[in-house]
């Protein structure tokens, strides 16, 4: 059983997650021969003050 884990910042519509979990399953299945059903994909959503960039978060930064 695949497992992708993903970390993202905040900020993304429903929809964004859902093509991102789509196309990653694929890319799986594709690339490893996995049966579709087989194929795990974990979100990971982390608040912008949890990320930091060159020393600074990522809110800080307007990212």
């Amino acid at each position: 059983m695949p497992v992708a884990q993903i970390n993202i910042l905040e900020g993304r519509t429903d929809e964004q997650k859902e093509t991102l979990i789509h196309e990653v399953t694929d890319a799986i299945v594709r690339s490893l021969g996995a049966p579709v059903e087989s194929v795990r994909v974990i979100l990971n959503e982390m608040p912008k003050q949890h990320f930091g960039i060159g020393g600074q978060s990522a809110k800080k930064l307007g990212r």
